[in-house]
């Protein structure tokens, strides 16, 4: 049986979904108005939606119901 290999992450996944999300967003700048550069804008905004959910998540306002 093989052994997985594991490491350990050394940012965030919001560091990481920033990252991309900010990559993205270059790569878009340099194309022309079209379907692809929406398909990429969009795929920013969901990185970004998903860093500001995870955020909320672990925000300390958020309690569990006593």
């Amino acid at each position: 049986m093989q052994k997985r290999r594991r490491f350990k992450r050394t940012e965030s996944l919001q560091d990481r979904l920033a990252a991309f999300a900010n990559d993205v967003r270059e790569k878009a700048s340099l194309l022309k108005p079209g379907v692809e550069k929406d398909a990429l804008m969009r795929k920013a905004r969901q990185a970004d939606t998903a860093a500001h959910l995870g955020e909320w998540a672990n925000s300390p306002g958020l309690q569990p119901p006593k």
